[in-house]
């Protein structure tokens, strides 16, 4: 039975439990509602894990509820990328200027898992599985949920959304409340493999994330506790080597004989992966406005749901999560203000990283093997050591940093003009010194 005076969070996925946690915190009464079963006592949906890289935002959040350690527990550290080329040696790219920092695999689910106990736990949380959200009146706080007993009535003070790029809080608000929405989907698509232990052991190095660029598509390989790595290939959707023109056991072999032959030995169910591992959509999601007045809201990917090629999709909605925390502090628990207040700060942020994750699909698809780009990498960490703090890459503020995105996306643009002037002044100078050198002579 529901409570009036309950916070609602519809979705009891990564986003939601800790936004649970974080709410019960508070000494709010909050109610979690989740379409799906209990996921502690299910199977994982086939093909659907996608490995998180956990990093400095999405650490900061947990720790702020004591979470980390048992969290990282279960993590593996990722110092760099490992780039396989379709011939010639592995090269290892590393991450940070000291090859010491590492952006950190683990389970979407593990993690799930371990955020939704938690919430639980909490005193005043209460949670409903099961539970599909059919209708919401943003103003008053009405939701219509149907159920395996049948359609339930509930109400809240305040509704939030935090279900996912698909988000059913999104539609009804779309529907009743004068949202507008984009939803612009990339040609390409996502389909996961497995590389199992050999032996008992890592088939690969664990310390790395292993991409195999290959200029229109890329495969990358994250590793998981049971030594296992989660493979994921982002592939175009049609035309050729796509998921639509690949399709029987004979072109499996061969497509992947010819652009992944590594993996061949490395994947004894390669075939059968391929053929009934569904493949996932990718896309970007926004919306506008994220609230209405202080009774209904979206949060993490139900407002703005990103590409996964910078690895921050859970950073940046658990980055939401302390933004929303920070606003009611500063606003006594108003969510009429808070509300407003979370979205004007949290908006250029999440379309920033938006606009980082698009581009760095081309550089992991396109850059990563090219020498021009390893040359430009060692360039930019011999700037970081050279003046430590003043030049920063784009790449550690993103990852290890809780720099906003925003100011990330500004900082890094100015010091691509900084050091773009200084190469071109350097060009100039030499060009002259080579000028004068020959009328010397």
């Amino acid at each position: 039975m529901s409570d009036p005076d309950e916070i609602a969070v519809v979705g009891a996925g990564l986003a939601g439990c800790l936004l649970a946690c974080f709410l019960a915190r508070r000494g709010l009464r909050v109610a979690l509602y989740e379409r799906r079963p209990d996921p502690r006592t299910g199977a994982v949906e086939r093909g659907r894990s996608i490995n998180l890289a956990l990093s400095e935002r999405g650490l900061d959040a947990l720790r702020r509820i004591g979470l980390d350690k048992q969290v990282m527990a279960d993590a593996l550290p990722m110092r760099g990328r490992v780039i396989h080329p379709v011939h010639g040696e592995l090269d290892f790219q590393p991450y940070s200027h000291d090859g010491q920092r590492a952006i950190n695999s683990i389970s979407r689910s593990a993690l799930n898992n371990a955020l939704l106990t938690a919430a639980a736990e909490q005193p005043g949380v209460r949670i409903a599985f099961d539970h599909r959200l059919t209708g919401l009146d943003p103003r008053t706080g009405e939701m219509t949920y149907e159920t395996p007993q049948g359609v339930v009535q509930e109400k809240a003070a305040v509704v939030l959304g935090a279900d996912g790029a698909g988000s059913a809080v999104r539609a009804q608000l779309l529907a009743h409340a004068g949202l507008t929405e984009s939803l612009d989907f990339l040609d390409y698509g996502y389909k996961e493999l497995r590389i199992p232990a050999r032996d008992g052991e890592f088939a690969l190095a664990p310390d790395a994330l292993h991409i195999w660029p290959r200029g229109t598509s890329m495969m990358i390989a994250l590793p998981n506790p049971d030594r296992s790595f989660t493979c994921t290939l982002f592939w175009p959707n049609s035309g050729t080597s796509s998921f639509a023109s690949i399709g029987s056991p004979a072109a499996i072999e061969r497509h992947f004989t010819e652009h992944y032959p590594d993996l061949i030995e490395l994947a004894p169910t390669l075939v059968e992966d391929y053929r009934h591992n569904p493949v996932g959509l990718l896309g970007t999601v926004r919306c506008t406005p994220w609230h209405v007045g202080g009774t209904a809201a979206l949060i993490g990917d139900a407002a703005h749901a990103i590409v996964p090629f910078y690895g921050q999709g859970a950073n940046c909605a658990f980055e939401d999560v302390v933004e929303l925390d920070r606003c009611l502090d500063e606003t006594a628990g108003d969510w009429t203000r808070a509300l407003p207040l979370y979205e004007e700060r949290r908006r250029d942020n999440t379309e920033a990283i938006a606009k980082m994750a698009l581009a760095n699909f081309v550089e992991m698809r396109d850059k990563v093997a090219s020498p021009v780009f390893q040359l430009q990498k060692k360039v930019e960490h011999a700037l970081e050591r050279a003046l430590p703090g003043r030049y920063v890459s784009r790449y550690e503020l993103v990852s290890f940093s809780t720099v906003p995105y925003a100011q990330v996306w500004r900082r890094v643009r100015r010091q691509h003009r900084v050091v773009g002037a200084a190469v071109g002044a350097g060009a100039l100078l030499a060009v002259g010194a080579l000028l004068k050198g020959r009328r010397g002579a």
